[in-house]
């Protein structure tokens, strides 16, 4: 195949500064910029590579690309992504992939039926640590996990719709990462401070329990983010900001990562993840084969972001549905 001819869908500035500066890197070519604003269309198709667009079905057909990356806000993603799939075109989409886990579990469904890639960037899925920790988990016997701790915090939050809520928009990243760390969530319980604060407790399916405090009441310049991992027998990780780590075996550490340079404030494509989920996403397609955010994967994360909304709506627990694709 050579370097997959890459489109995208979306010229706003959040892919401007995460997606487009990456795709050579990542090993692919960019023929196609897609948005409805022909000015910003033709400025990245400049800057970048491609030829601009405003119709993501006409780009298709004039570019034929290997693989479209949609970056429009989780109604679009929702929307187009089907589209780009039933023309045989794998897909990358931002992260959050639809508004409702209805949505995303109406893509999953074609995706399936197509048998071509959907693939959502929930970039802590590819961050160093997290990676890091997968494996960590992936060596201890499956009965073995106790417990998952998650401290995450940004600045303050309009909440003027979906899009600007704070649970929506950046908590979903590390509901996304605790099922990738321990699975899906059996049941679940939230109390909340209106839609600024969170604390949250999930019972897994494998038995262990996990616990997420979530607030906007910080600052976005200032990171907080801080993640335990606890196992039998003194086996347990710490990991510090996305980026430092500390792993210990049978009570003694064993493991210890300090980065000579702060980088979880986005500074390394790879060490963010935003760069290594789209080289996964380009090397998916050459190889045609799935991610590991593949959008069956990111279906069930909206279904425990649902979980926690309305649990903490409600005051109940409440058991996650996730429904077979």
């Amino acid at each position: 195949m050579g370097y997959p001819r890459v489109a995208i869908v979306g010229a706003g500035s959040l892919s401007s500064k995460r997606i487009y500066p990456y795709i050579g890197a990542a090993g692919a070519r960019l023929v196609g910029v897609c948005d409805l604003d022909r000015a910003k269309a033709e400025r990245n198709a400049a800057l970048f590579g491609g030829t601009a667009h405003t119709d993501m079905e006409a780009m298709l057909d004039a570019e034929r690309p290997d693989g479209v990356i949609i970056c429009t806000g989780p109604a679009g993603h929702a929307k187009l992504a089907p589209i780009a799939m039933r023309r045989s075109t794998p897909v990358y989409t931002e992260k959050p992939p639809a508004l409702s886990a209805a949505d995303a579990l109406a893509v999953a469904r074609v995706s399936k039926e197509t048998g071509v890639l959907c693939t959502t960037a929930f970039k802590k899925r590819y961050n160093v640590a997290y990676s890091r920790a997968k494996e960590f988990i992936g060596e201890l016997p499956p009965d073995a996990l106790y417990s998952l701790s998650i401290d995450y915090a940004s600045a303050q939050y309009k909440h003027t719709g979906t899009r600007s809520a704070f649970l929506f928009d950046f908590a979903i990243h590390v509901i996304d990462l605790s099922g990738y760390l321990f699975g899906d969530a059996a049941e679940v319980f939230a109390f909340s401070k209106g839609l600024d604060a969170y604390a949250v407790s999930i019972k897994y399916a494998n038995g262990a329990v996990g616990s997420l405090s979530l607030n906007c009441g910080r600052s976005f310049g200032i990171p907080t983010e801080e993640v335990e991992i606890t196992a039998r027998g003194g086996n347990f990780m710490s990991i510090h900001n996305s980026s430092s780590w500390k792993i210990a075996r049978e009570g003694k550490c064993v493991e210890w990562r300090e980065p000579p340079t702060f980088t979880s404030a986005g500074d390394s494509g790879l060490d963010t993840g935003h760069l290594a989920e789209l080289v996964d996403f380009v090397q998916a397609i050459q190889q045609r084969r799935s991610t590991r955010s593949c959008i069956a994967e990111s279906y069930k994360s909206m279904v425990l972001y649902e979980a926690v909304a309305e649990s903490a709506a409600t005051g109940r627990v409440v058991r996650p549905n996730y429904q077979e694709i």
